[in-house]
């Protein structure tokens, strides 16, 4: 059996349908980028993220106009079958849009609250505590969300004074790390003086530094009980965004670190909002913790296979198998663990092809042309010609409705993940 990360203990929120912490499943999480009051647009942003894989969708409320459409995107969603949990993301005036629009407090499945932008002294924890008081009166969950960028500049120039005032003192961007740690942790607490259950509560600390995040995390896993969410801020687009992500969360996440997971890509100019779900899921899935898609595996390419043959049907196929899943994944249970393998040559094709639940191995350079497919690790069939790829598409679509699902023989097991104490 394959190792895995054993789990940070932590209190447990429940998220309607979603439990969060602990030994429940890492959340796949993703925000829209649509004018939350262009209600049609939202709620059909919120559908394509979550027929991605998406498990909780963030949306902006920022103006009363915003405010106003949030449970009509509620009930758009409900109406296209979505039950996907909706996140209210406030700044600055979420207090006076929720006391304004009831509608959207009690629509909304999770409120984030960034500490820093919610007002300053006397008149900010007025507002905190009436975003607070009215999470608790709804039962609605809180992420606590502190910000780099916005962090609060009170509770910054208490502790850079304290600090100063030391006979050892600190360099700078260490309190400054251990200030997003304390308002989280303060922030916290006095939501739970005010009357919000711990059980509600999930906290963040993000900054956009890989090394920095690992240290926050590990700092405020290590003080407090409370889910956490992950998230490098800012990470970037294409490969450099990917790259940091995936640096800082994988360390963080094979230290059991993380509960809910959001990879803040800065999308190319049209591309697919979609992408940020595909790369959590690949991460939490390469790393062993969860299974959303079946695996392709592919060779890279060398002088062997100078063919583009092999390069095609593994991008085929991986385009093909994500798109059905959001069919399969409940029709077929199970299917998401899956794996086949796209190999280009003789060197590895066969092994790698017999390793996998459905393989084929293409001719190389100079090779016969013809290519074995391995089913379950014995050669079923041999296919030759022009149309290898629908033939091994038809082999994949067979084995899924005869091997997953009702009468299936391939039913996915729960994997049991051990939970160490913080």
């Amino acid at each position: 059996m394959s190792y895995v990360p054993s789990r940070r203990r932590t209190h447990q929120v429940q998220i309607d349908h979603l439990t969060v912490g602990s030994d429940a499943p890492v959340v796949v999480q993703s925000m829209t980028n649509t004018d939350t009051a262009d209600a049609a647009g939202t709620a059909r942003q919120v559908k394509e993220l979550s027929d991605a894989g998406s498990e909780m969708v963030r949306i902006t409320v920022n103006t009363p106009e915003a405010a106003a459409k949030v449970a009509e995107i509620r009930s758009r969603l409900d109406d296209m079958g979505c039950n996907t949990p909706l996140v209210g993301d406030f700044h600055f005036n979420g207090e006076r849009l929720l006391q304004e629009f009831p509608d959207c407090a009690r629509a909304l499945s999770k409120y984030r609250i960034n500490p820093g932008n919610v007002g300053k002294g006397a008149k900010g924890d007025e507002k905190f505590a009436y975003m607070i008081r009215t999470a608790a009166e709804y039962g609605k969950a809180v992420r606590i969300g502190v910000n780099w960028g916005s962090l609060d500049q009170s509770l910054a120039k208490r502790m850079m004074d304290a600090n100063q005032a030391s006979a050892t003192p600190k360099p700078p961007e260490e309190v400054m790390k251990e200030a997003l740690i304390v308002s989280a942790l303060e922030s916290a607490q006095k939501a739970v003086d005010l009357g919000l259950p711990e059980d509600k509560i999930i906290l963040s600390c993000k900054v956009s530094a890989v090394q920095d995040l690992i240290q926050v995390y590990r700092d405020l896993g290590a003080r407090c009980a409370y889910p956490l969410h992950l998230g490098l801020t800012e990470a970037g687009m294409g490969s450099k965004g990917i790259v940091a992500s995936t640096a800082a969360l994988a360390v963080l996440l094979q230290e059991g670190i993380g509960d809910t997971v959001r990879i803040s890509l800065t999308p190319e100019p049209g591309s697919p909002r979609t992408q940020e779900v595909v790369v959590a899921q690949e991460i939490l899935q390469t790393m062993g913790l969860r299974s959303f898609t079946p695996m392709v595996t592919a060779c890279p390419g060398c002088g062997r296979t100078t063919s583009t043959v092999f390069q095609e049907l593994a991008r085929d196929i991986q385009h093909y198998l994500r798109e059905k899943m959001s069919v399969w994944r409940h029709q077929y249970p199970g299917v998401e663990s899956l794996n086949v393998a796209v190999m280009g040559c003789v060197v590895n094709g066969p092994g790698e092809s017999k390793l996998a639940d459905i393989g084929i191995s293409l001719p190389g350079t100079g090779e016969t042309p013809v290519a074995p497919v391995y089913v379950d690790g014995e050669r079923k069939v041999t296919l030759k010609g022009d149309n290898m790829a629908a033939e091994f598409l038809a082999i994949v679509q067979e084995y899924v409705e005869t091997h997953y699902g009702e009468g299936g023989r391939k039913r996915a097991a729960p994997r049991l993940i051990p939970i160490r104490p913080v």
